[in-house]
């Protein structure tokens, strides 16, 4: 057994989210959104950092490291989970980060989504851009998306990933998993070979750059279903950030594929619950109707917010409405809601409730 082994055990064990290794640190973990040193661990060097990274790396994977102070793959603990393992080389010497994905796919029930995320599983053609910050989600959302898919359509479906993280059983489906760098060189390649592969599903892990968003555009228009990640925190920095991606000269034309192809937008953040013991979802979604197209052409985002009330009972949402919806459950504290809301007057009120209610 690898030593590292026993460090990511205890981050299952604990329940946390990422666990932490850098030259000059004890190991951290990331439980519930904060950073916590691991009992029981000492200070590690450079050498010992090292030590327990090469001995989980290939010999091709360790070399590129060497070389580049850069490494990214996944790494899998029978019994235990498969990790998305990142290397890199910081001011005192080695680091890594290891993120846990479970072994277990959430069923999209269990998570409890709104309706409206269970209704982007039965469209055949389109995009679907899933949003939020490193670490809000994302992949475990999607993953549920797919999981539904496969439990009720004779589907194939290609991911593309880098590295790969949720490994899905074929059940009605059949899924081709194909991870950048080790059974492709890059998304571009992969995505222009999905569309002669027969698939009716791609998943491109990360829209990265204008060639990937334009090829995932024209699967879309093609009539196949593709669901693509970004860095994104709302419906309308979302199609700016496609629309953007594209050279001046051709983002008139972007915005009409964009136009015809978006099937919805779903922006999510994760926030601590209010008791501390955990962290919960809050989603923003977008959905196509007859406007959007309109709205899109027009470059007129800003009329994106008054599309997404008008849709309530198709079940769009605002982030505000989600957060509004979360504090008044009592599924996360007022700071946390003022923090992320877009508008804070709305919030400011019950943030100042609650500050005084501290000092009394």
């Amino acid at each position: 057994m690898a030593k590292i082994d026993q460090l990511l055990r205890l981050l299952k064990d604990q329940g946390g989210s990422d666990l932490h290794l850098a030259a000059g640190l004890e190991p951290r973990i990331r439980l519930h959104g904060v950073l916590s040193p691991l009992e029981n661990t000492g200070v590690q060097g450079d050498a010992d950092v090292r030590g327990l990274l090469q001995e989980i790396a290939s010999a091709p994977h360790w070399n590129d490291y060497v070389e580049t102070g850069d490494l990214d793959f996944a790494y899998g603990l029978e019994g235990v989970a498969r990790f998305r393992a990142n290397y890199f080389v910081q001011q005192n010497g080695a680091g890594a980060v290891f993120r846990i994905i479970p072994e277990k796919i959430i069923p999209m029930e269990d998570l409890k989504l709104p309706p409206a995320i269970e209704s982007l599983t039965h469209l055949e053609k389109g995009l679907v851009l899933v949003t939020g910050p490193t670490g809000s989600g994302k992949s475990t959302t999607l993953a549920a998306i797919l999981d539904k898919i496969n439990r009720d359509s004779a589907k194939h479906i290609v991911t593309i990933e880098d590295p790969v993280e949720f490994v899905h059983l074929n059940k009605k489906s059949v899924f081709s998993h194909r991870e950048v760098g080790a059974h492709t060189e890059g998304f571009r390649g992969a995505l222009r070979a999905a569309l002669r592969e027969d698939a009716d599903v791609i998943l491109v892990g990360e829209m990265r750059d204008y060639e990937t968003i334009s090829l995932a555009l024209d699967a879309a228009e093609m009539g196949v279903l593709v669901f693509g990640t970004l860095h994104t925190n709302s419906a309308t920095k979302t199609i700016d950030r496609v629309i953007d991606a594209f050279p001046a000269d051709a983002q008139s034309q972007a915005r009409l594929s964009l136009s015809e192809s978006l099937a919805g937008i779903v922006s999510q953040l994760l926030l601590p619950t209010a008791d501390g013991a955990g962290r919960c979802a809050a989603l923003e979604i977008l959905l196509r109707t007859r406007a959007l197209p309109n709205v899109i052409r027009e470059g007129n985002t800003p009329m994106l917010q008054s599309l997404i009330q008008s849709g309530r009972k198709i079940g769009m949402q605002e982030m505000d409405d989600a957060l509004e919806a979360l504090l008044k459950d009592k599924k996360i504290s007022a700071r946390d809601a003022l923090a992320k809301a877009n508008n804070k007057a709305r919030f400011e009120s019950a943030g100042e409730a609650t500050a005084g209610a501290a000092q009394a």
